[in-house]
């Protein structure tokens, strides 16, 4: 465990946080210490893990599942957030299954050109994360046009944007309290 802020062990957790830290654990048993950081305020746990699983883990997304993530990696990159960074590329390179098209992506992320890799609708997220990410304060009507002229529907619009929503949440999250991934499982599927 480890950020700039005291993060409460299973051991030492009372009724409250034990609740709040069952519902939090991963696939792997484990709190990851994006959760625990909450561990002094158990409720702001209970409604992140509600937040997180409401936009990346929800059966009513449309948006395929190796492309929310790789939205996530995206707005990660652009806050520089080694944390969220490292779990969702992670989790993007396993959902993707092609190692080569994983390196591809990566080197377009580093240098802000996902062109070199994307085109149409999926290059029109990326493209909105980053307006969103970087400038909310510029965003207007036209940007979210631009993505229906790509025949983007309105749900996968909103998904997206919660999404990017929920990445710039805890990007801050992260990066505000020292969060690292020492003792995490690094992504949600666990190498056997």
């Amino acid at each position: 465990m480890s950020a700039w802020i005291k993060m409460i062990s299973d051991e030492d957790a009372d009724e409250t946080l034990t609740k709040a830290l069952d519902f939090a654990r991963t696939p792997h048993g484990t709190v990851d210490n994006v959760m625990r950081v909450h561990s002094l305020r158990p409720s702001t746990m209970h409604g992140h893990v509600v937040l997180y699983r409401a936009c990346l883990h929800d059966d009513q997304n449309t948006i395929p599942m190796w492309f929310q993530e790789v939205i996530s990696s995206y707005v990660s990159t652009l806050n520089n957030c080694p944390y969220s960074y490292a779990n969702h590329w992670a989790n993007a390179c396993h959902l993707m299954a092609d190692p080569q098209k994983a390196e591809q992506v990566e080197a377009a992320f580093k240098i802000r050109a996902p062109e070199k890799v994307f085109n149409g609708s999926q290059l029109a997220f990326l493209r909105y994360a980053e307006k969103l990410t970087l400038s909310p304060n510029e965003m207007c009507r036209a940007d979210v046009d631009m993505l229906k002229e790509e025949g983007i529907s309105d749900g996968e619009i909103l998904e997206a944007n919660q999404i990017i929503g929920y990445f710039n949440y805890v990007n801050r999250l992260l990066n505000g309290l020292g969060v690292s991934t020492d003792g995490d499982v690094v992504g949600y599927y666990k190498s056997e």
